[in-house]
């Protein structure tokens, strides 16, 4: 009898169904882990999503069915129970991403941690932002002549906005196959910013360009900062419907910030809700990547082609740097430009940091804040485009 039911239990545990496909991807769950702990790469998300991934390749527990979300859209009649599949925890979470739920939140609490001042101040940073978008047409025209269709090459393009959230939110609506795949390759280049975005901002710079120390930006006043979100909404929304719940919920959270009359629902959004959705985000996100999906060359190509778009986003915005720099006379430093990709505000505080290695007494943050915020909203606008293009 004891010695029965040891064989059952043996029977009915994970060891004996494991796929070298799961074993392969506990062990890349566990790297990433390490990444985020010992290495501090983005740890907010990179953990989560490291944990979700480990989680959804344990054999037998079934958290997460990657069937129910099958063929691009959600099968209820799955989740509703009553069919030989048991609904895992992760497949619920899931439906916050699926739907689009979790980018917008927290593009909410992006909003609601954001100063639109420096942008409101000079305007012109928005060239810059556009020209940090650069990386994404060249991603796309690479991943197309790599194979992948015009919807997976969108998801895989807008990687060079250096947005996790608009990354996730786009790539639900076109490629949710490859969401693991682009999502891991998102966070770790913006993890990577301090390490990849100098060594192109040198190459792109000469010793005294980036010396130039910028006068300061005129005071904005609150009646700006309050009208400026509402505006943008209005305008863009209109142009492109499209991209109305990202932008909106980021001008939302901004507004939050900014009306000085709702305090708390800012002060929530930016601690309490950005760190409860940032959980769900991840987990689920990291649970997609379970090993028969994940374990592709098109996992490779992902990764390459997002190092590519990456770069040549820096590329374009310290480009048009460059030529503002000249139009002006010098004064405007190019390496803010680099600031133009969307990743806030680790993007800015680089082109500080270059810009001090030149002169310990340049200080170009808050000027970097104008195109790294110009970076948001152009990101946003990039995947409202590829979405309406191709969704």
């Amino acid at each position: 009898m004891f010695i029965d039911a040891l064989k059952n239990i043996w029977e009915a545990s994970g060891i004996i169904s494991m796929t070298w496909q799961q074993g392969v991807m506990l062990l890349v769950a566990g790297v990433l882990i390490y990444m985020a702990i010992g290495k501090k790469c983005e740890p907010l998300l990179l953990l989560p999503i490291a944990f979700g991934m480990l989680l959804s390749n344990l054999p037998v527990a079934g958290l997460y069915h990657a069937e129910v979300f099958a063929g691009g859209h959600v099968h209820w009649d799955l989740l509703g129970g009553g069919t030989e599949l048991t609904p895992g925890l992760l497949d619920y979470i899931y439906l916050g991403v699926k739907l689009g739920i979790f980018p917008c939140l927290i593009f909410m609490a992006v909003g609601a941690m954001t100063d639109f001042g420096p942008l409101i101040s000079r305007p012109s940073s928005l060239f810059m932002g556009a020209g940090a978008q650069f990386g994404i047409s060249f991603a796309f025209v690479m991943a197309s002549l790599l194979g992948f269709t015009a919807a997976e090459a969108s998801s895989i393009a807008i990687i060079g906005g250096a947005d996790g959230p608009t990354a996730i939110y786009l790539t639900t609506k076109l490629a949710p196959h490859l969401l693991s795949a682009i999502a891991i390759a998102a966070y770790s280049y913006m993890a990577l910013i301090p390490i990849i975005q100098p060594r192109i901002m040198r190459l792109m710079t000469t010793e005294k360009t980036r010396k130039i120390k910028m006068k300061q930006s005129r005071s904005v006043s609150k009646v700006e900062k309050v009208c400026f979100p509402v505006i943008v909404t209005v305008v863009c929304t209109l142009i492109l419907p499209s991209v109305g719940a990202l932008l909106g919920m980021l001008m939302l959270g901004n507004l939050f910030k900014e009306s000085g009359v709702t305090e708390r629902l800012s002060d929530t959004a930016q601690n309490a809700l950005c760190n409860i959705v940032t959980i769900f985000l991840g987990v689920t996100v990291g649970a997609t990547a379970m090993g028969e999906n994940f374990l592709k060359l098109d996992t490779l190509k992902i990764i390459g082609l997002g190092l590519i778009a990456f770069a040549f986003s820096t590329f374009g915005g310290l480009l048009i740097g460059n030529i503002m720099c000249a139009l002006t006379g010098g004064k405007i430093n190019p390496l803010i430009g680099s600031a133009g990709v969307s990743a806030v505000p680790m993007a800015a505080r680089v082109s500080n940091t270059e810009g001090q290695k030149a002169d310990p007494g340049n200080f170009l943050l808050m000027h970097a804040m104008g195109p790294n915020v110009a970076g948001v909203i152009g990101s946003a606008v990039a995947a409202g485009t590829l979405l309406a293009l191709f969704g």
